[in-house]
C-alpha cells in the first residue's frame, strides 16, 4: 500500500509511519511490535516537597539574589526519558558567571549525586539561554543542610569530596561577591536560619570546630516547623 521509496525512507530512518503501517510491515516480516508506554526516569528521585528543602531552597535563593546575581528556582530538565529539576540556577552577569546550585537536606548516595551533577552540568548551558544568560563558566555548589548527619556522610567520603568538590565555603564567598572568578564544584553547609553575613558554613572536614546546629533531618524539620 505504499511506495519502494516510502519503504526506502523507513529502512534509513527518514520516515515517521503511522502505527497501522508499522503493524503491516510486522506482519510482511513476521515481527510483533507492541507499544509499551513507561513514566520518565527521574534522577533526582522525585521532586522534594518537604519544609525543610523549601526552606532551604527558599533561604539560598535570597542570599545569592541579595549578592547581585539573577537566579532561577526549580528549573526543569527533560532529556529523552529522563526527567528532573535543578533546585537554582543563577547567572553573575558581572563576570558572566553561571552557578548551578544543588540542595541536600540528606546525603546518601554519592555516586547518584555525582550522576545527577554531571547531567545537570550538560543541560545547564542551554537553559542558561532560554533564560536569556550568556555564561562563560559554568560552576556547580552542593549546599547541605548544616545537620550532623549530613557531616558524618561528608566525613565518611572525605577523600570522594576532597576530589570531586574541590572548592570550599570560603572561595564560594569570594566567588558570590565577585572578587573571583576561578572556581570548580564545590561543597558548603547552610543554616536557613541564620542570619550570618558569611553565611556558606564550612564542614568540620575542612576545619570548622562548631557543632552543626542540627541533629538530623527531623531535628531540622522540628524546629523549622
Amino acid at each position: 500500500g505504499v511506495t519502494r521509496g516510502y519503504i526506502a525512507m523507513v529502512e534509513s530512518g527518514r520516515a515517521n509511519p503511522s502505527l497501522a503501517l508499522v503493524e503491516r510491515i510486522g506482519v510482511a516480516l513476521g515481527i510483533e511490535f507492541q507499544l509499551v508506554g513507561r513514566p520518565p526516569l527521574r534522577l533526582d528521585g522525585g521532586r522534594p516537597r518537604d519544609l525543610v528543602h523549601a526552606r532551604c531552597s527558599g533561604y539560598v535563593d535570597r542570599r545569592i539574589r541579595h549578592a547581585g546575581w539573577s537566579t532561577a528556582r526549580e528549573v526543569e530538565v527533560v532529556h529523552g526519558r529522563s526527567h528532573g529539576w535543578i533546585d537554582l540556577l543563577a547567572f553573575d552577569a558581572r563576570t558572566g558567571t553561571l552557578l548551578i546550585v544543588e540542595i541536600k537536606t540528606v546525603i546518601d548516595d554519592i555516586g547518584a549525586l555525582e550522576r545527577q551533577i554531571h547531567w545537570y552540568e550538560r543541560a545547564a548551558l542551554d537553559l542558561a539561554h532560554d533564560l536569556g544568560w550568556r555564561p562563560r563558566r559554568i560552576m556547580t555548589w552542593v549546599l547541605g543542610l548544616a545537620s550532623e548527619d549530613v557531616e558524618a556522610a561528608i566525613r565518611a567520603n572525605r577523600d570522594v569530596f576532597a576530589a570531586a568538590f574541590p572548592t570550599r565555603a570560603m572561595d564560594m564567598g569570594a566567588i558570590l561577591a565577585g572578587t573571583q572568578v576561578t572556581g570548580h564544584r564545590g561543597i558548603a553547609l547552610i543554616d536557613p536560619t541564620s542570619r550570618r553575613r558569611d553565611w556558606l558554613m564550612r564542614t568540620r572536614s575542612d576545619g570548622r570546630r562548631t557543632p552543626a546546629p542540627y541533629l538530623d533531618y527531623a531535628a531540622a524539620a522540628r524546629r523549622l516547623a
